[in-house]
């Protein structure tokens, strides 16, 4: 049991899902911090309200908190652009460029190719 246990922890599988919550998490964390402390005040900046939470409306005694929801949709978008142009773009870039690499450039065909080649094509003109 304890080995079946070390072998599935020690699969690369496993091993590789650890590694990517960790960084995840320490990823989140930069990406909150972008939205709190730049996009946040940007925002704020123009609208000229900090803070949108205040903003409500009742309706027979039932509050509407439009502000939290406001509030919420900015972190969303401000999380999803972050993610997007830090994360999304650099990546497809880079498998852009790998996928180049990867076109078939202009091997030279080897010497003895070349002359089966040539005979080949002697062998079809007569």
């Amino acid at each position: 049991m304890v080995k079946e246990f070390r072998d599935f922890v020690l699969r690369g599988n496993v091993i590789d899902l650890a590694v990517a919550v960790i960084i995840g998490i320490a990823f989140g964390a930069v990406v909150t911090s972008a939205v709190e402390n730049l996009f946040t005040p940007l925002i704020a900046a123009i609208a000229g309200e900090p803070d949108f939470s205040a903003l409500d409306f009742t309706i027979n005694d039932s509050r509407f908190l439009y502000g939290a929801f406001i509030n919420s949709v900015i972190s969303f978008v401000s999380i999803a652009a972050v993610i997007f142009f830090v994360v999304v773009k650099p990546l497809n870039a880079l498998a852009a460029r790998r996928k180049r690499g990867e076109v078939a450039e202009d091997v030279p065909t080897p010497e003895d190719i070349a002359l089966l080649r040539e005979i080949r094509d002697l062998l079809k003109e007569r």
